[in-house]
């Protein structure tokens, strides 16, 4: 498997901070819900590591999920979608998790449903590009 099987990712030129905010407003604009925002950077410098900057972005669409939990409840594992932005050598990027993996894990989600949500979750990643 390759990376760009399980990962859209793209480079911007806007700064770390100017990323995450330009993610977090596309999520908006979509109509998804934002979970939660972990700053990975920080969590392991409070533990003595030192990092380049990472934001792990938890988000969902009801709609979705409903109608994938619906099918198996197990495809819980792999919920919710998540964006992350990170600084790679100076270099900010933002990917954005595939969701079409999910109908591999469970055949009970089609592929087209799957490629619905990650429609989406490209979408969101290159609006905020």
């Amino acid at each position: 498997m390759k990376m760009n099987d399980f990962a859209y990712i793209v480079e911007t030129s806007k700064g770390f901070d100017e990323a995450v905010v330009s993610v977090l407003k596309a999520i908006e604009q979509k109509g998804w819900a934002l979970f939660q925002v972990y700053d990975i950077k920080e969590r392991l410098a409070a533990k003595g590591f030192s990092h380049q900057p990472l934001k792990i972005i938890e988000i969902c669409s009801g709609k979705h999920a409903d109608k994938f939990l619906n099918k198996n409840r197990l495809v819980s594992l792999c919920m919710p979608c998540k964006i992350n932005v990170l600084e790679d050598n100076g270099k900010v990027k933002i990917a954005g998790m595939k969701p079409t993996l999910i109908s591999e894990f469970f055949p009970e989600v089609s592929k087209e449903e799957a490629l619905e949500v990650e429609k989406e979750v490209i979408e969101i990643v290159n609006h905020a590009r």
